[in-house]
């Protein structure tokens, strides 16, 4: 079967913004004009192809990215067919995961900006999301037709907040009510939809309103002198007052939003079907094709030298698993974007990956039993896959998101994605002994899938403990296990995840003798501990020297110090940023063994630590809230009774404050329940995790007496 479309004809988008931005809705329109639906589907009626799970449909928002393919031959059918590859991703903070790891394998991105709501929390995440990763945009501004819309504010929020090289391809006609259609500043034409055709489908071009001539003409400049910001050649014929031809706008505007020196703006409302054929026509004519983007880098996990792999079906093939779905009906099944090469169903492909303990790379063989394309998540089986394309693969058992999927005989490891870590932790417990088989492998199915989800079992109290990144993410995966697996579950109080680490440094002797009938136990080391930088995780160094302990019990009393990094000698927290020294110990021919050492090792590490002024550190959370100006005292006030600290506030339009505070994870529960009955609904918070830092002496008491309460 050979390749359907031409590279340069595929386009990798996503569709990122803030939470009720519109990014579905937009999806679902892109869906009804390229044929792929023949019904559009409704958010607000539970019936969305994009939102297909239940939780989705009851809530009325994205919880999982969903990835579909459509074809376009342009608004006037005139264009040559393309293939837009497309990921609906979520815009709950909570579910930022899945906009982080579809960001990492997209080539292009629609960022949809609500023309009443402008730059909110979420947006500019993502905004910072797809700049990490260099991803060329193009922004639409939806809800045109809502109350309060006001494009050209929002296009000044975009630039001030974004500091984004920002420009207008359109200017709306009217807004609110009287949204009508938009003039086009590049074949400066006017498109007017017709009122009777519910649908959208059918507009009409005049000439540019009398009324709006100016305002065109402003706008158009202002166009053209963004692009000569980065273009040489526009720029003169600019300044020395020449005609630019629209072939010349559009090859300038493709080229520099490919670099990331522009972006397009364009308006419209998904949700009157108005607008969004225009703006599927700007993402086939100024988003990249893998073409554009050029080779992939990676490294030879043998050599670990730099490679690259060019977008050519004839290169050895290479691809990057980014997502793993728990699939009813096929199993296990991992999303893959192509870069390079081909696949067949059938054939043997190598996985390569950086162990994240050792640093190691780690490779395997497994075998590729199906290839589907997917649309929501409804799926159709092909052969085989080519370079560029986006695909769901079944028969792969043990890969992760982050993975890299390679020719057996030519591997090479793709740069892996980083996710934030969780920040929330709760217990989970079964309801009846039946759930209790049920719940360990249930959950064990949702955190391969989620990067940001993890399973523990607390050694102390036995408890099973999940953690996510908030309160919402971890609800829904209550929800989905008794839904999707059938598990019933209680949930306990959430817990934060405090950490330990010291603020001096101390030596600290560990001996672990034990006399036995035959022989016995020795073991005998000294360790000093010091702090690290913010970050600096955990580094262990031997300088033991003149052979007072054997080489081969050092590794043992490393294995034995990590071991008690896991239980810090305040209240039991996880230990960070700390360097262990092992400085010098003693031996007996006989009774030493590597248990006396690993033993010895953690009496070490925990005398040290007693002396070296150990602390209690908690998670830290950034807090911004959009509020009302008049609920502004009201919110300061609950963010300072939860131990907060403010760190500023700045106006921003439409008479609302953004706020932007530190606030103790602890201090967090509820807060969102709180914060809308304080402002009856009007507050819009956005809750990331920061940092860590030293507990007060009060809460670090409090804390210690309940670690000592529950032991």
């Amino acid at each position: 079967m050979p390749r359907s479309h031409p590279l340069e004809l595929v386009r990798n988008i996503g569709i990122a913004a803030h939470i009720d931005a519109g990014k579905t809705t937009t999806t679902e329109r892109i869906l009804y004009y390229t044929g792929k639906t023949h019904k559009i589907g409704e958010v607000h009626e539970g019936a969305a192809t994009m939102d297909w799970m239940e939780q989705e449909q009851e809530r009325g928002i994205t919880i999982t990215s969903a990835a579909t393919s459509c074809f376009w031959k342009g608004s006037k059918g005139d264009k040559p067919e393309h293939k837009i590859n497309i990921i609906d991703t979520p815009g709950h903070v909570d579910f930022t995961v899945e906009v982080e790891r579809s960001l990492r394998v997209l080539d292009g991105c629609v960022a949809v900006f609500c023309a009443v709501g402008g730059v909110q929390p979420q947006s500019e995440t993502v905004w910072r999301q797809a700049n990490k990763y260099g991803v060329p945009r193009i922004i639409y501004i939806n809800k045109m037709d809502r109350l309060g819309a006001d494009f050209f504010s929002v296009v000044a929020r975009i630039k001030e907040r974004l500091g984004a090289n920002a420009a207008p391809i359109q200017v709306p006609i009217g807004a609110e009510s009287n949204y009508l259609g938009y003039v086009d500043l590049i074949t400066m034409k006017a498109a007017v939809y017709d009122t009777d055709d519910d649908k959208g489908k059918s507009f009409r071009e005049i000439d540019i309103p009398e009324d709006m001539q100016s305002t065109v003409a402003e706008w158009r400049e202002k166009m053209i002198e963004a692009i000569a910001d980065f273009d040489d050649s526009i720029m003169e014929r600019f300044l020395e007052g020449q005609e630019i031809s629209e072939a010349d706008i559009r090859a300038a505007l493709r080229k520099g939003t490919i670099a990331n020196k522009i972006v397009p703006i364009i308006s419209g409302s998904s949700f009157k079907n108005k607008g969004v054929q225009a703006m599927i026509d700007a993402v086939v004519e100024f988003l990249p094709s893998p073409m554009d983007v050029g080779a992939v880098k990676g490294v030879n996990p043998r050599t670990e030298e730099d490679i690259e792999r060019k977008p050519d079906d004839k290169e050895p093939f290479a691809a990057l698993a980014f997502k793993i779905a728990a699939d009813k009906f096929v199993g296990r099944l991992t999303y893959i974007r192509v870069y390079s090469g081909m696949l067949k169903k059938g054939s043997p492909v190598a996985i390569t990956y950086r162990d994240p303990q050792t640093n190691d790379f780690r490779t395997r063989t497994e075998r590729v039993g199906r290839i589907l394309e997917m649309h929501a998540n409804s799926r159709n089986d092909i052969d085989e896959v080519y370079a560029g394309e986006i695909v769901g693969v079944i028969g792969l058992g043990d890969v992760n998101t982050g993975h890299t999927v390679c020719a057996e005989n030519d591997l090479i490891a793709l740069e892996s994605i980083k996710f934030p870590e969780p920040v929330i932790q709760i217990a989970v417990e079964p309801k009846s002994k039946a759930d209790q088989e049920k719940l360990g492998t249930s959950l064990q199915r949702l955190a391969q899938e989620d990067p940001t989800f993890r399973v523990f079992t607390d050694p102390e109290s036995g408890q099973t403990i999940i953690s996510g990144m908030g309160e919402l993410h971890l609800e829904i995966i209550v929800d989905r296990l008794n839904r999707e697996f059938g598990v019933q579950a209680n949930q306990g109080k959430p817990q934060v995840a405090y950490r330990e680490t010291v603020r001096t440094q101390a030596k600290g002797e560990g001996r672990f003798i034990r006399q036995t009938g035959g022989s016995g136990q020795y073991g005998h080391c000294w360790v000093s501990i010091e702090p690290l930088a913010v970050g600096g995780g955990f580094v262990f160094e031997n300088k033991v020297v003149g052979g007072s302990i054997p080489k081969e019990y050092i590794p043992a009393i490393e294995k034995g110090v990590r071991e008690a990094l896991d239980a810090g000698v305040l209240a039991g927290y996880p230990v960070v940023d700390v360097k262990i020294t092992l400085l010098e110990g003693s031996y007996h021919e006989v009774d030493s063994n590597e248990n006396a050492f690993k033993q010895a090792g953690i009496l070490a590490f925990k005398e040290a630590m007693k002396k070296a002024n150990p602390v209690i550190k908690e998670p830290i959370m950034h807090v911004e809230v959009t509020t009302p100006e008049q609920n502004v005292g009201d919110v300061v006030g609950d963010i300072n009774s939860r131990r907060g600290r403010m760190e500023g506030m700045e106006p921003a339009m439409g008479g609302v404050t953004i706020v932007n505070a530190h606030v103790p994870l602890s201090e967090m529960f509820g807060y969102v329940t709180t914060l809308r009955s304080l402002t009856q609904g009007r507050a819009q918070p956005n809750v990331t995790p920061s940092h860590y830092e030293e507990v007060p002496n009060n809460v670090a008491t409090e804390i210690m007496a309940k670690a000592q309460g529950g032991r």
